[in-house]
């Protein structure tokens, strides 16, 4: 028999992807044909041939981005079962953060299934410690933790016993009672019954305090609530639960973090409140690993800490690897993505291809770190972690300080991640000491990273809203490598926002963030800053950060067959030409290739279908407001915000909720006015289209436009066909009469330059 020492504990396989080059080759010469054509007979055609030009020369330029990323696709596999054949003892402590910041858009009993799910992992609960940034400082949320640290004590041992594999309750409970295979005793049916009351019980507390206008007594372990503001208060840190016992089958430690938060000093959104979750735990468990997850990403898979930490010990001849990345799934999706937010084929193909490069990026949720990597650990000085020059360079009292912050206990437990010496378990931390908890205070206080390197050298980065991937870059740059890994059934499961407004909000908030990194110091586009980040990783990256800029050359050729209707010109090759085969060959193909991606990654046609009119509307709305956003904030005249995306509490099984679920839906926010207008527009241009039928057959070759612009024209018309039903509907499903206002201002500005156009 083999010895279990020396069998790897993961394998890193390459996926044949031939055809798909094949693909990617075809729709590229296309591109290519095309542009020449527009090239060669550009003198002839005056504005729209060259504005279309310039579009489709930047969709090139994407498309060559796309297969740069998809081109090396890897897949890993991992073998639990040979890590625990080394040894329970040999395996590392592990710290979870998660993250909530309002309890009205991310109900707490949302956290408490998330942290429910964490707490009942398959690992050794003495190496497990949980740690919940509420950036609220929310008395509910906190009572509701208590509330589920009780229940917890029940939940474990059930899930446990019975070998339960989805551990969040809300989502177990919504279906039929299950029990793996492996033991269906006559106890387990009374077991799941006196589980679901209790849950029950559990869901009507946190209920009735939330509805409640005095949501709870600010007295004894709530006194830190009392007349509380959530923008300025002191730092509260609580250990809810502590497994003092030390006990491998108990209950992880369970802590609560709330910062400090005053008006005048900034608190850097979620990549401050993770700073903040890596320092409290530094002074308290100080695990070599950490995972992070939002607050709606529960477990769904019970040996997920096995699997990360197959890859993150499993490379004995390779270089460590920085984090191991879990890509987001969704439970409870609506049927054929009508949002096109779930994001499977995106993460398939994107997602495996870059695995290939230098790794994924970082999702900002699943993710596996090191904390040395986090502390700012270079791949260099980790193989040097325990030499002379290390010790010189980071380990000492000045160099501590000007990284991590004055204080002695969080220093020295730096000290000890960077040297390499804290990889194993020690002794079991006295989470509720007084001085452990002083520390833990001091460290989230407000003022703490004042002359230090947090936020820029030290921990997650400052400076976008999506913080995630700018940290994930600046790790890249230091020529680390991460890990891409897709177990069946999924490790984590969220719930995918839900209706137009938080679609929106989300999508606005990632082209804005996406933006931002292009003018930080990680910036892929400045090789001498990020001098060990591969060039194809640059691409990879490039091709995310510029999801904004995408907006304006969509945006242009989407109006472009509306201005050739109005001006009676052309942007495309007549029927009677030859090269009227370019641009028809060209969409055709494209879209076969991006339903065959669909097809095989198990999704509809209706799927494919609702995922390209998303793209459509996402890129004149939500994109162009994140690059109206972050111009703004260039020329000084507004900052960025981070927006948080409300979350849906309704399980999978709540029919009242599923009525219109899959109904577009608006409200009076300012992103909706350009997909408004270019809908009006093109209405307008269609009926004028209509008046004109001799012009548009354009059969014989003139100079006005043709069939190609018409055919494009209905083709947007169906592409914002929501924003059409919202015309004619009301409440929330319709949009409103100021949005239609504003909108048909603009359509009407736009319909008198065309026609000016005309008259030159």
């Amino acid at each position: 028999m083999a010895n279990p020492i020396s069998l790897p504990l993961q394998q890193r396989i390459p996926r044949k992807n031939i055809l798909q080059r094949v693909k990617d080759l075809i729709i590229f010469l296309l591109l290519l044909s095309l542009l020449l054509y527009r090239f060669l007979t550009l003198r002839n055609h005056g504005v729209p041939w060259l504005l279309a030009f310039l579009c489709e020369s930047w969709f090139t330029f994407i498309w060559v981005l796309n297969m740069n990323i998809k081109w090396n696709q890897f897949e890993y596999r991992t073998y639990p079962e040979r890590l625990l054949q080394r040894g329970v003892e040999l395996l590392p402590p592990v710290d979870i953060f998660v993250t909530t910041a309002d309890p009205v858009l991310e109900p707490p009993i949302i956290t408490v299934n998330t942290v429910l799910s964490l707490l009942a992992l398959d690992y050794p609960a003495n190496k497990l410690a949980c740690y919940i940034s509420d950036d609220g400082a929310s008395p509910l949320t906190f009572f509701a933790l208590v509330e589920a640290s009780k229940f917890a004590k029940l939940w474990v041992p059930f899930c446990k016993k019975y070998d339960i594999r989805v551990r969040a309750p809300s989502v177990y409970f919504s279906g039929k009672p299950e029990a793996s295979p492996v033991d269906l005793s006559s106890d387990f049916g009374g077991d799941w019954k006196r589980m679901k009351i209790e849950y029950e019980q559990l869901k009507q507390r946190i209920e009735e305090v939330v509805e409640s206008p005095i949501p709870c007594d600010l007295a004894g372990e709530f006194a830190a609530f009392s007349k509380i503001d959530r923008r300025n208060h002191p730092s509260i840190v609580k250990v809810i639960w502590e497994n003092k016992g030390n006990l491998p089958d108990g209950l992880p430690h369970l802590v609560y973090v709330s910062r400090e938060k005053r008006p005048k000093h900034p608190h850097h959104n979620k990549a401050g409140a993770m700073n903040v979750l890596t320092r409290v735990s530094g002074v308290m468990t100080n695990s070599p690993f950490m995972l992070n997850v939002d607050c709606d990403m529960f477990a769904n898979d019970p040996q997920t800490v096995l699997h990360a930490v197959c890859l993150l010990f499993g490379f004995q001849q390779e270089k460590e690897s920085a984090y191991v990345q879990f890509p987001q799934a969704f439970y409870g999706t609506l049927k054929d993505d009508p949002f096109g937010n779930q994001l499977v084929v995106l993460q398939e193909f994107a997602g495996r291809g870059i695995a290939g490069i230098q790794g994924p990026l970082y999702a900002g949720t699943g993710c596996f770190h090191r904390r040395k990597v986090i502390y700012g650990l270079s791949p260099d000085e980790a193989d040097i972690n325990l030499g002379r020059k290390l010790s010189r360079l980071l380990l000492n009292e000045k160099s501590l300080k000007a990284n991590f912050g004055n204080s002695v206990e969080f220093m020295k437990s730096a000290s000890e991640i960077l040297a390499g010496v804290k990889e194993k378990m020690d002794d079991p931390p006295a989470l509720d000491d007084s001085t452990t908890l002083e520390a833990a205070i001091q460290v989230a206080s407000c003022g703490y990273e004042r002359d230090t390197y947090w936020g820029t050298k030290v921990g997650w980065v400052y400076g976008s809203t999506t913080e995630d991937v700018l940290t994930g870059l600046k790790i890249h740059s230091k020529g680390w490598n991460s890990v891409y890994m897709t177990p069946d059934p999924p490790a984590f499961l969220g719930s995918a926002p839900s209706g137009g407004p938080a679609c929106m909000t989300q999508q606005k908030r990632w082209a804005t963030g996406l933006f931002e990194v292009l003018f930080n110091n990680y910036s892929p586009i400045l090789p001498f800053r990020t001098t060990r980040l591969m060039f194809r990783q640059r691409l990879a990256y490039l091709y995310l950060n510029v999801w904004s800029i995408r907006s304006v050359p969509e945006l242009c050729y989407a109006l472009l067959p509306s201005y050739a209707i109005f001006a009676n010109k052309q942007f495309l090759p007549t029927v009677s030409e030859a090269a009227f085969f370019l641009p028809v060959a060209l969409f055709i193909t494209f879209n076969l290739y991006t339903l065959s991606e669909f097809l095989r990654c198990g999704l509809t046609i209706r799927a494919w279908w609702n995922n390209q009119r998303m793209a459509r509307i996402i890129s004149a709305t939500a994109w162009l407001f994140g690059l109206l956003g972050v111009i703004l904030k260039l020329l000084g005249l507004s900052e960025t915000t981070f927006e948080i995306t409300r979350k849906d509490q309704d399980t999978p099984n709540d029919s009242d909720t599923e009525v219109d679920a899959g109904v577009f839906t608006f409200d009076e926010s300012p992103i909706f006015v350009p997909g408004t207008a270019l809908l009006l527009v093109h209405m307008t241009a269609l009926a004028v289209g209509l008046l004109r039928v001799q012009s548009w057959l354009n059969i014989n070759g003139s100079a006005g436009y043709g069939l190609g612009e018409i055919i494009c024209s209905i083709w947007v018309v169906l592409s914002f066909l929501p924003f059409l039903k919202g015309l004619f509907r009301k409440g929330i499903y319709g949009i409103p009469t100021s949005t239609i206002y504003k909108s048909a201002a603009l359509a009407l500005l736009f319909v008198h330059l065309s026609l000016g156009a005309s008259k030159n």
